[in-house]
């Protein structure tokens, strides 16, 4: 499936764009960029490698964070070839069909990455406040079913905004904010009147964001009321620690999120270049810092992966020496 054509073509559906008013810098934004690119793919591979290879990641927790490593990765490599196409060899135009399709990849995962922060949350709120019946409660089978509900949830909200849009009637050529699809952005060129659909994005995303955020926030306002009844202050900075990690987590991914659909549905005054900087925001930031937040705050994940590393790096020289004492 060809996702961007040439420039030449004589009736584009879309024009993707990449930074606006800063074409000819392409190439250099494209460095940072690509490396952005390059740290969220290895990160969350690495973390996803070491969770599945460490027998003693096998737990709860780690299946969550394993689950948001998946999400990460699926969102970014979902955008990659169409934000490089553009900085790279400026093919900005995109079908219609494949604007669709992308559209429902960047929103699915996204919805995806704000329910597994939710079942994160509810982990965390089962380990501390009612560890007895943590193990009781997630099993394998649970933690199997949580996952699928997840998926489920993913398909039910995303599916019909994208068949909504199939039948829709768009003005050819039209230039979009970003170096994706993204569904504020395209409702805007509808013959139809947008306010039905941006209506019902509106209530979707204050609906999913809204229900997800209070769920976590009152999770956290119990896990907190816990840990400081705690006595012993080593078990509460231990508690302390693996809630903010999930903190972080949080605020990386809402924050942008919130603001770049905010900013396209009710500030439309907003000039692109901010617009579109708060679209690589939105993409990149989560994908980037969640691995470097769990790999740094988390003390178990930290040590799994140096020893995965020290075993690569000393395999290599024996491996060597092996094949002298061969030949």
């Amino acid at each position: 499936m060809v996702i961007f054509n040439n420039t030449t073509s004589s009736s584009p559906d879309f024009l993707l764009t990449a930074f606006p008013g800063l074409e000819l810098a392409h190439v250099w934004i494209s460095i940072p960029v690509c490396c952005l690119y390059i740290i969220a793919l290895l990160g969350n591979s690495m973390i996803l490698l070491v969770i599945i290879i460490e027998k003693s990641l096998h737990k709860p927790m780690y299946y969550f964070l394993s689950m948001l490593s998946t999400v990460d990765l699926c969102l970014t490599i979902s955008t990659l070839p169409t934000v490089l196409g553009v900085l790279w060899f400026h093919t900005r135009e995109i079908s219609l069909k494949a604007c669709l399709i992308q559209m429902f990849f960047v929103h699915g995962f996204s919805i995806l990455e704000s329910s597994v922060l939710v079942a994160m949350a509810f982990d965390r709120f089962m380990a501390i406040c009612n560890p007895l019946k943590y193990t009781i409660i997630f099993t394998d089978m649970i933690i199997l079913l949580i996952g699928l509900v997840i998926c489920l949830r993913q398909v039910v909200f995303t599916f019909p905004m994208v068949l909504a849009l199939k039948n829709v009637s768009f003005h050819a050529g039209k230039e979009l904010s970003h170096p994706f699809c993204y569904h504020p952005d395209m409702i805007k060129y509808t013959y139809s009147n947008p306010w039905i659909s941006n209506f019902w994005g509106m209530f979707l995303q204050l609906y999913l964001t809204g229900t997800d955020l209070l769920f976590i926030l009152f999770s956290y306002i119990l896990i907190l009321r816990t840990v400081l009844s705690i006595v012993a202050p080593n078990k509460q900075q231990k508690a302390l620690s693996t809630c903010v990690c999930h903190i972080c987590a949080v605020t990386v991914f809402y924050v942008p999120m919130i603001s770049l659909s905010f900013t396209h549905r009710l500030l439309s005054s907003t000039p692109r270049v901010v617009c579109s900087i708060l679209a690589n925001v939105y993409l990149l930031l989560p994908p980037v810092l969640n691995p470097i937040i769990y790999s740094l705050k988390t003390k178990t994940i930290r040590q799994a992966i140096l020893q995965l590393l020290h075993f690569k790096g000393s395999r290599g020289p024996r491996v060597r020496g092996l094949r002298r004492r061969w030949d």
